[in-house]
């Protein structure tokens, strides 16, 4: 019998069954062989997951659900970015890393050469980098060693926003503003804010105040943000606490950054799920 693709073989299990399966053990934090007979084999369900992280299939999953929010006007386009770092179990960290490149890859569908996995006073971590809407909700998320900057992460995640509407075809993909902490105070950053038309609402660090103070009338203008819509950031840390609900978030098992991330966005996937329902249901989403 043909699967999908057309080719001779066993077909698929029902598609359903499986996610449920792939949801239930990032929640659950098991290993995929201890998941329950009810979901059928493991090994079919891990199979799954790993083909979709690598084809994109989830974020092309993520991206279809974006625009119908769009579509609707659920997406509040006030973000927010920041990182959650979290302890890799031994069991993830098993493969060769080579950790001499760059950590910031923007390539989402190839895995680092480090496995977005490095060496923090913690031991051996990795980090969630998050881009969020006024909502809370995820709009682009990324992985990093644990060690690595949250800066230069900045310009990834905005440059990878990108939602489809599908009522009218534009696309969008600058927010009205960006707010960040003070770990993303740079000139870079605010110039590539200032350069897109998108308000700039990240504060000041201490160092960089005495750096321009010192340099005088050389050293610019002070750094000037909106205090009130700083105020709203937290809704980025809101969005990590619930993520990290799935214990398979909050340390990581994964051994690949491929797969580690896909189960993030598959996590993405279930929140803007909900939202777009009770939408349909005519509930405040």
């Amino acid at each position: 019998m043909p699967d999908s693709t057309g080719r001779a073989g066993r077909p698929f299990k029902e598609h359903r069954l499986v996610v449920e399966g792939i949801i239930y053990r990032y929640r659950a934090g098991i290993p995929w062989r201890d998941l329950p007979e009810h979901f059928g084999s493991w090994k079919t369900v891990w199979k799954r997951h790993r083909r979709y992280a690598a084809d994109g299939t989830w974020d092309s999953v993520l991206a279809t659900l974006l625009g119908h929010a769009e579509s609707r006007g659920l997406i509040d386009w006030e973000v927010s970015v920041d990182s959650t770092i979290n302890r890799a179990h031994q069991h993830g960290t098993n493969l060769p890393r080579h950790t001499g490149g760059p950590s910031n890859y923007k390539n989402l569908l190839e895995e680092p050469p480090d496995h977005a996995i490095g060496k923090s006073r913690g031991g051996l971590t990795t980090k969630i980098h998050s881009l969020v809407d006024g909502n809370q909700r995820p709009l682009v998320v990324m992985v990093g060693p644990g060690q690595a900057g949250d800066s230069p992460m900045f310009e990834n995640l905005l440059g990878a926003l990108k939602v489809k509407n599908p009522a009218t075809g534009a696309t969008r993909r600058r927010p009205v503003r960006a707010m960040a902490d003070k770990a993303y105070s740079s000139r870079g950053n605010r110039k590539y804010l200032r350069e897109r038309g998108i308000q700039c609402v990240i504060p000041e660090k201490d160092d960089q105040k005495a750096n321009r103070k010192r340099k005088g009338s050389a050293g610019g203008r002070p750094v000037t943000y909106d205090k009130e819509a700083y105020k709203r950031r937290n809704v980025v840390e809101r969005s990590f606490n619930a993520l990290k609900q799935w214990r398979g978030m909050a340390t990581r098992y994964d051994k690949l950054a491929l797969t580690y991330r896909s189960a993030v966005v598959l996590h993405a996937v279930v929140i803007w799920s909900a939202a777009l329902e009770k939408s349909r249901l005519g509930d405040t989403p």
